[in-house]
């Protein structure tokens, strides 16, 4: 009687759904709806958030409000989601809009208004009802190609007034504006022993399973032969009709013997479960091959919220004398649904594919774990990690060699080194850098004395860098002396090799001047229409500042007539 209460509530806490408007949201687009992105889609250390809305491969379009409201937050940044406005309706729910080329009308008159009273690009401002009033149907900006987006989109989000969880825009009735027929797909299965003793056909690694095509549309995997605690993952996407590119899947749900056991559904979900994208994933694989294969069992439980499983966690226990079968369906939102059958029986064969190598440093995942090596040390807090293993730990050639980013960490871990080779002037401009292949990335890092500390979330290779170069300030043409009446704007490049710019700023006639950034190009460009230039001569003054001080000005003289 427990088991079946508790499968009631399992299946019960899968399928139900808060009943959203379907009817009050307009698209924000007037073209039709074509997905770049989807809801829930997996990214680099996040799921994401909302819909990527394709926009002809170019800028510049109408972007709407959906519905009544305020502009309730405003946020211009050079990564992320670049130049965002939010719009909070009084039906509960918030609409977010970003990558943005500009906002328009009275908003862009107060972003242009806020620039400028703070003397910085980057901004980020929260309104109160009745500051900014918008209606539905309103142009509140045009489409671009802003912070970290890697072409021409618009990128959708609807959340949750009060909890600021993010949602679904299906479940607000815009699956009206796509049509989909087509299955996901499951382009990988695989299957994995999950402790030492246990043996999947022959091997004590993850191994792949061959998929066949039935005549009734299914799939039937290699019949697995195994011995003790095994889980499996699946690399899957979808297709929709109209949008021609792969997008995540909505559902995944398996059963073990008919029963539930482990499954997900991308409804909503909070901004503090983002990270745990590297949980569901095998976060070695896709390191390794870039392949998110999604892991349909938990190891050690961690909380993300769309997770439902039994009391197992999706992990089988293959014992002697028990008839298994093991299924998997992925869903898209549309009720399109492919599903694989994996019949699995208990063997002992012998060993063919061994374990990894052995380390002498452990790492209990549950527990705190410091590690010193000469003038090097590393702390992980409690829960750093979602599972134990073998940390490669070791210092050579005056570098930290902290495993390799194979294994995801969840949250800040410390990085301490101490200097003995380096001068007391010497010391001001240190850091402690990430080493890669042909790249050293910068961290925040603090120094007492001698010692210099730095917080991150990746393993890797780690050593203190020295930076004493000062950033670049180039122009494609020099425009010193020169008449430039008939341009709209000027524009330069400013780099920096190694720690990166803290700031930059521009003066135009000892007057500071709005200069937009763009983090993929590195340029920065300031627009005549401010209204700053003066009638015939100019100076323009250029000051850019790196993480570790070392600043570059630039300095420069020209001529423009307002009259046309």
């Amino acid at each position: 009687m427990r088991l079946s209460l508790f499968l009631s509530f399992f299946c019960y806490s899968i399928f139900a759904q808060v009943n959203y408007p379907k009817d009050y949201f307009r698209s924000p687009l007037d073209i039709p709806m074509q997905l770049s992105g989807n809801f829930g889609e997996l990214r680099p250390n996040h799921f994401h958030a909302g819909f990527d809305f394709k926009t002809l491969q170019r800028e510049g379009l109408s972007v709407y409000a959906v519905a009544d409201g305020y502009v309730s937050r405003i946020k211009i940044s050079t990564f992320g989601n670049g130049k965002t406005i939010y719009i909070t309706h009084p039906n509960g729910y918030t609409s977010v809009y970003g990558h943005l080329q500009n906002a328009v009308g009275e908003i862009g008159d107060f972003v242009k208004k806020i620039h400028y009273e703070e003397q910085s690009f980057e901004i980020e401002k929260y309104l109160k009802p009745g500051e900014l009033v918008v209606k539905k149907d309103q142009i509140i900006g045009l489409s671009g190609n802003t912070g970290a987006s890697e072409g021409p989109h618009l990128h959708f989000e609807f959340r949750d007034n009060i909890t600021e969880n993010i949602i679904n825009p299906m479940l607000f009735g815009f699956d009206q504006f796509f049509k989909d027929t087509k299955k996901p797909i499951i382009y990988n299965l695989y299957v994995y022993p999950l402790d030492n003793e246990t043996l999947v056909n022959q091997s004590k690694r993850p191994l792949l399973l061959n998929l066949v095509l039935r005549k009734d549309g299914t799939y039937l995997a290699d019949k697995v032969v195994a011995n003790g605690r095994i889980g499996f993952g699946i690399n899957t996407f979808d297709y929709d009709d109209v949008s021609f590119n792969k997008n995540g899947v909505y559902k995944v749900q398996t059963f073990y013997n008919g029963m539930p056991n482990f499954g997900y559904q991308f409804d909503t979900y909070s901004f503090d479960e983002m990270r745990y994208v590297n949980a569901l994933i095998d976060y070695s694989m896709y390191k390794k091959t870039q392949q998110r294969v999604q892991k349909l069992f938990m190891k050690s439980p961690y909380n993300l919220s769309i997770i439902k499983t039994d009391a197992t966690n999706g992990v089988i226990n293959v014992v002697p004398n028990l008839t298994t079968q093991y299924r998997v369906e992925v869903s898209d939102f549309f009720g399109n649904m492919t599903s694989v059958s994996i019949p699995i029986v208990n063997e002992v064969l012998p060993v063919i594919i061994g374990n990894e190598p052995v380390s002498k440093y452990f790492i209990k995942a549950k527990n705190e774990s410091n590690f010193t090596k000469g003038n090097m040390s590393v702390f992980f807090p409690a829960n750093t990690f979602y599972e134990d293993f073998n940390l490669n730990f070791d210092v050579k050639n005056d570098t930290l060699i902290l495993h390799s980013d194979i294994v995801p960490a969840h949250s800040n871990f410390t990085i301490e080194i101490e200097d003995y080779k380096f001068s007391e002037a010497q010391r001001e401009k240190l850091f402690i850098g990430s080493i890669g292949v042909n790249s050293i990335g910068y961290n925040r890092t603090y120094r007492k004395d001698s010692v210099f500390t730095t917080n991150v979330k990746t393993l890797g290779k780690y050593a203190l860098v020295l930076d004493n170069v000062p950033p670049k300030v180039t122009i494609a043409k020099p425009i010193e002396g020169k008449w430039l009446s008939d341009k709209k704007s000027i524009q330069f490049t400013i780099s920096d090799a190694l720690s990166g710019i803290k700031s930059y700023n521009g003066y135009l006639n000892g007057k500071w001047i709005l200069f937009e950034y763009d983090n993929k190009t590195k340029k920065i460009t300031h627009n005549f229409s401010d209204g700053i230039v003066a009638e015939g001569a100019n100076e323009l003054k250029i000051i850019v500042v790196d993480n570790l001080g070392n600043s570059t000005i630039f300095e420069t003289k020209f001529f423009r007539s307002q009259k046309q």
